[in-house]
């Protein structure tokens, strides 16, 4: 029976091959999108202020307003902060990204190392990923803040270039505007390091 069904087995074996690999190349292009959907942003800001200042500052979620940009329309909503962040609190805005529409965003402080860095993480609004780490570390004069995004926009190839156009240019314009804002609270940095 085996010799009269070679042929076809052979085919079958052939075809579950075939198929075989383009499910692996498949999941390689899939892997590869993804990958590609991912931006990030680096930002660094020297303040002429201690980190006891900058930490108490801008790790308290009152002050998320006054230095986002006032077209943005960004109001804290969520009313359980508690006097210190800690890991684990959830935050939530209205904020106004794009034409005044109003979005809900739901972020949680995933790690806090107290004077050093803190995390937040998107847990429900307008990107498919938002992953911000604030760095603090003091230094001659002074504090330096680094901020490091991660996201990821919905949509796909439809995502990457609303990002191409316009999110990227918005987001480094509310990061440009915090810059400044920081600069008219704290004072600009002189220092030579």
């Amino acid at each position: 029976a085996w010799a009269e069904n070679g042929g076809s087995a052979r085919y079958l074996v052939k075809r579950k091959c075939l198929a075989l690999n383009l499910m692996y190349v498949l999941g390689l292009l899939q892997q590869n999108l993804q990958t590609m959907a991912a931006h990030s942003i680096y930002k660094v800001q020297r303040l002429p202020v201690s980190l006891d200042q900058a930490w108490e500052f801008f790790s308290n979620p009152a002050n998320l307003q006054a230095i986002t940009p006032p077209d943005m329309g960004f109001k804290v909503i969520s009313k359980y902060h508690g006097p210190l962040m800690y890991a684990g609190q959830i935050i939530e805005y209205k904020v106004k990204p794009l034409l005044g529409i109003p979005i809900y965003w739901m972020t949680e402080i995933t790690q806090v190392k107290d004077k050093q860095y803190f995390i937040d993480e998107q847990r429900f609004g307008p990107y498919s990923l938002w992953h911000h780490q604030h760095h603090f570390k003091a230094i001659p004069g002074g504090v330096e803040m680094t901020d490091i995004i991660h996201y990821k926009n919905p949509l796909g190839f439809i995502g990457r270039i609303a990002n191409s156009l316009f999110i990227k240019k918005k987001l480094e314009g509310i990061f440009q505007y915090r810059f400044q804002k920081a600069e008219e609270l704290f004072g600009a940095w002189k220092g030579w390091y």
